[in-house]
């Protein structure tokens, strides 16, 4: 069985994600990760599928003219690398916007090998508001790693909190 990484971008209405996961449905396709939002009016999905469809013939099931849908073929993957330490962190930031704020704080939780697994931004007026789930290696200094993101925070005339994340109960 195959797994593939679907892509889709188009502008949001009632009924689209039923439309989406409803072909890949009909097609026997099965929805392993997926993540869906909306940004500035247009929902976005990225999904992780597995079936007996290659992506040629998934695109075809998927496709309709307002939405803008990709398939590539990747491989299982569970294990990403980051030994974490097992309780991941939530970094949030909220200030004025400005070009560079996610460069500058992933830039920082990179240094010290730590990997953001989810992120999302606001915008509103011009607070600019950004929540991450971290994931970091259990070696990492966090009080050192919570000084160096304040002063990235002053010099970004913002505000960035990083808490233990509680643990997800699934």
């Amino acid at each position: 069985m195959g797994l593939s990484a679907v892509t889709v971008l188009g502008v949001d209405r009632p009924g689209v994600i039923a439309a989406v996961t409803g072909a890949l449905a009909e097609c026997g396709a099965n929805i392993q990760d997926s993540t869906m939002t909306l940004l500035g009016g247009h929902v976005a999905m990225m999904l992780l599928v597995s079936g007996e469809l290659d992506t040629n013939e998934l695109s075809r099931h998927l496709s309709q003219p307002e939405l803008v849908v990709t398939v590539s073929a990747v491989e299982a993957r569970r294990d990403f690398g980051c030994p974490g330490t097992g309780l991941g962190y939530v970094l949030t930031v909220h200030g004025p916007d400005r070009p560079g704020i996610i460069s500058a704080v992933s830039a920082v939780l990179a240094s010290v090998g730590g990997n953001i697994t989810g992120m999302s931004t606001r915008l509103t007026g011009r607070l600019y508001v950004l929540i991450a789930d971290v994931d970091l290696p259990a070696e990492v200094d966090v009080a050192g790693l919570m000084r160096r993101l304040a002063a990235v925070g002053s010099g970004l005339d913002s505000e960035i909190t990083f808490r233990p994340m509680e643990p997800d109960l699934l």
